[in-house]
């Protein structure tokens, strides 16, 4: 792999940046923490999208970018004689071949998908492949003999092969359960044979049983058959003699419901003509009825007209009752409005007087706590001047005529007394005033007479302004009263004027003991006129119910004439009973037999039926005997092949780990020769993974810091080749993370040097480092340095020292790349170990 260049856009603290890589050693030199990995961030996030950057897709954008600014880093790099771009956002992602117009992927997934086939390596093993780590030069040195074993199968994709070996595994412990359980449900193959030749045994018994029964069964049917014509003769005349005798019965019958309604239709037809005849006698009784109900209607009307005048007049008093007292109400409160203004000028004035109390009390007031203050500060200031008098006084009476002058600081001599008198002098001034101001506050300390009284006037005051408001607020109560009295009582004289005039509409003269009598009357009567309507119905059914009687007095002549007719056709059809009843019982034997024979038969056909079934099961069971114990051969031959291939990856796991050590310290010895100038020409791997340096073929017991870096390091170069063949892929590129560590100026340099000489191996080495002296070493500079004010990073881009094309390039700095790819996916992360992953960008 080969890259060509990046370019990078609201990625991280990267406004818009573009950086070009070329062949041989490229330096990014900067200080710790100005942002020299964040272009390895930007490598790993354009390959393998959100998984290979560390945080969410938020905390990738440039956080002083705008809200809707796009995030986007292309990568444009060579492998396998193709050239790839691939271009990724927060959200999209596209990838070019060999500068195609149209994307061969244009999704995130896809796109990730297919470069990790086209690499041939996961995110981890990529990573850990081409780009080393400071912090894993010395990674292994803290592991424990069974860990380092553990690592280098790790990175080197040994572990993929304890994967596979834990897949089979489980397959065979799947395999055992599964046999297993085939044997805890296989039924006894002896077992199965006893029952199989049992149900044959009861079949043939079965079927023996159903041929007698058929012998049984046809006899049977003969016997019946030779009785049965002589019993169909005889029942057929037995039931022609019970048909007749049915038919004279329902004649019978029918008869005496004919006579019985001849009797009903001659009852009926006698109380309609009854009925007729009381008609006429009722209907001079009924000839004032409608004159009746006519009167009484008219007086209910008046009646119901009576009570309304009853409850008008009752509202009407009532009315003016409530009047009445409304107009009382309002003659008191006439005088109201007079009051209201009266009151108001009353409270005004005592409102003025009030505020003129309360504004001179605290005008008294504030002149009494001003000089109280006042006095107070003046005494403070006071015991604190003569404190400062009395202590230089005590000073200078102390040091005696040697005292230092408080003006020039020389010696007073002769002037002592003078300035001791006038330090006394002082002193017994501020004493004076002091006694005066202590004096004032004790006289002070009361509140003054005065305005112990204007308090006690304000109060007054208040109380009185009070008193004024609420009898003010009685005052527009009983005014706002007022108006609403006058308003109801004009409502109420127009409600009584208005129920008068309605009394005055309402008829008159309503008599309510004609009333009473009309009523008494009317009930007297109605009785006779239900009456009268009954029997009229009744005369108006007179010709219907002759016709009915007549009718029924034919019909009942008829059936009278058909039973007999019927008695006579019983008495000529024969009937012996005695005969009938023999007949019968040969019958019913000969049916019984054939009933009998046929339920031996259906039992004898169920137990055939059962014994076949039996018969079937038991082969079933046979056949899921062999079928089981075939799946059981399967299975024991799966099972025997799935330990073969344990006992295989065993064998392949111990020989790859046995040739592992010997092919890493050819690789590491040849490179530590190279590095040492041939000092040191020999490295080895003891089995327990312990690096040894062999100096003249001899074991080294003691290396230094610097030796031992340099012994980590060719290490680290020899797995990461290791890997890159192992992946199948050329290891064109190597990434080296700040790797010096400890070693001195010289070796450092010869470092760079090991690095130049392997140049027909790595044709790209990018060097990220914070020690300037190795820009020297290097074929080209990204200087990368941190704009604080900007919060970005600057860089420069040199060839040969140089700035190349004069141009600067701002970088943006998001915070240190705590790790690019996670630990844990069964190959290596970026800096091969989780520990490493400080290394970035510190």
């Amino acid at each position: 792999m080969r890259l060509n260049s990046l370019r990078l856009q609201n990625f991280r603290q990267h406004a818009d940046t573009l950086v070009e890589f070329d062949s041989g050693i490229t330096g990014i030199i900067g200080a710790n923490g100005s942002g020299k990995t964040t272009i390895l961030e930007a490598i790993a996030w354009a390959l393998y999208g959100n998984a290979a950057a560390r945080g969410n897709r938020d905390s990738i954008r440039f956080n002083r970018a705008g809200a809707r600014a796009a995030v986007r880093v292309e990568l444009d790099f060579e492998l396998s004689g193709h050239r790839y771009r691939v271009a990724r956002g927060l959200t999209s992602a596209e990838l070019f071949l060999d500068g195609a117009a149209q994307p061969i992927a244009n999704s995130i997934s896809g796109v990730s998908d297919l470069l990790q086939r086209r690499l041939g390596m996961s995110r981890s093993e990529f990573f850990n492949t081409y780009f080393t780590g400071q912090k894993e030069l010395n990674v292994m040195a803290a592991m424990g003999p069974t860990e380092r074993g553990q690592f280098l199968s790790r990175v080197l994709g040994y572990e993929k092969l304890r994967a596979a070996q834990a897949m089979v595994r489980n397959r065979r412990k799947l395999l055992v359960a599964e046999m297993d359980g085939l044997r805890g449900g296989m039924p006894d193959a002896e077992v199965v044979v006893r029952n199989l030749t049992a149900a044959r045994d009861r079949l043939a018994a079965a079927e023996a049983a159903a041929r007698q029964a058929a012998a049984r069964r046809s006899d049977a049917d003969h016997a019946l058959a030779a009785v049965a014509p002589r019993w169909d003769a005889a029942q057929a005349s037995r039931e022609r003699w019970q048909q007749l005798q049915s038919e004279l019965r329902v004649l019978e019958s029918e008869l005496t419901a004919a006579r019985r309604d001849e009797g009903r239709a001659d009852r009926d037809f006698a109380e309609a003509v009854a009925a007729r005849d009381r008609q006429a006698a009722l209907a001079a009784t009924l000839a004032p009825l409608a004159a009746l109900r006519t009167e009484l209607a008219a007086l209910d009307l008046l009646a119901r007209e009576e009570g309304r005048r009853q409850a008008l007049e009752r509202s009407a008093a009532a009315a003016e009752s409530d009047a009445a007292q409304l107009r009382a109400r309002v003659a008191k409160l006439e005088s109201a409005p007079g009051l209201e203004r009266e009151a108001i000028d009353a409270l005004a004035r005592a409102r003025i007087a009030t505020d003129a109390v309360e504004r001179e009390l605290e005008e008294r007031r504030t002149v009494w706590v001003r000089d109280r203050q006042e006095a107070e500060t003046k005494r403070d200031a006071l015991r604190r001047q003569w404190a400062e008098l009395a202590a230089q006084r005590d000073r200078l009476a102390e040091l005696g005529p040697e005292s230092p002058c408080p003006t020039c600081t020389r010696p007073l001599g002769d002037g002592f007394r003078g300035v001791l008198d006038m330090l006394d002098e002082q002193v017994d001034t501020v004493t004076v005033d002091g006694n005066y101001y202590k004096d004032r506050l004790e006289q002070l300390a009361e509140t003054p007479e005065q305005i112990r009284d204007l308090d006690d006037r304000r109060r007054v005051a208040v109380a009185e302004a009070q008193g004024l408001e609420r009898r003010l607020a009685k005052i527009q109560a009983a005014v706002h009263e007022l108006s609403i009295a006058r308003h109801d009582v004009a409502d109420k004289e127009s409600r009584t004027g208005a129920l008068r005039a309605e009394l005055a509409g309402l008829p008159t003269g309503y008599d309510a003991a004609q009333h009473r009598t009309v009523r008494v009357r009317l009930e007297e009567v109605a009785p006779l006129e239900l009456e009268a309507g009954r029997l009229t119905t009744l005369a108006d059914r007179a010709p219907r119910l002759a016709e009915e009687l007549e009718r029924a007095t034919a019909r009942a002549a008829e059936l009278d004439t058909r039973a007999a007719d019927t008695r006579a056709r019983i008495a000529a059809v024969p009937l012996d009973e005695a005969g009938y009843q023999r007949l019968r019982r040969e019958h019913d034997d000969a049916a019984a037999a054939v009933r009998s024979a046929e339920l031996a038969a259906v039992q004898s056909e169920g137990e055939r039926g059962g014994a076949r079934q039996a018969v079937e099961s038991s082969e079933r069971e046979e056949r899921e005997l062999k079928r089981v114990q075939e799946r059981l051969a399967g299975l024991q031959r799966d099972r025997r092949m799935h330990e073969e291939l344990d006992r295989a990856y065993n064998d392949l796991r111990t020989d790859l780990n046995f040739q592992l050590r010997p092919e890493l310290s050819e690789i590491a010895s040849a490179f530590l020769a190279e590095l040492t100038d041939a000092r040191y020409s020999e490295l080895e791997l003891d089995d327990q993974y312990n690096v040894i340096v062999l100096e003249d073929g001899v074991p080294k017991p003691v290396i230094s810091g610097g030796e031992e870096d340099l012994a980590n390091l060719v290490l680290r170069l020899a797995i990461s080749q290791l890997i890159a063949e192992r992946a199948g892929q050329s290891f064109s590129l190597l990434v080296l993370d700040e790797v010096f560590g400890s070693l001195d100026e010289s070796r450092r340099l010869n470092v760079v040097e090991l690095l130049r000489k392997l140049q027909d191996r790595f044709e790209q080495i990018v060097l990220i480092t914070h020690i300037e002296s190795v820009r020297d070493g290097v074929d080209r500079v990204i200087e990368v340095t941190l704009d604080e004010e900007r919060g970005t990073s600057i860089v420069r881009q040199l060839d040969g020292g140089a700035p190349r094309d004069g141009t600067d390039l701002a970088f943006e700095v998001v915070g240190e790349l705590a790790a690019v790819a996670p630990d844990g996916m069964g190959g290596p992360s970026l800096l091969s170990d989780p520990a490493s992953a400080e290394a970035l960008d510190t």
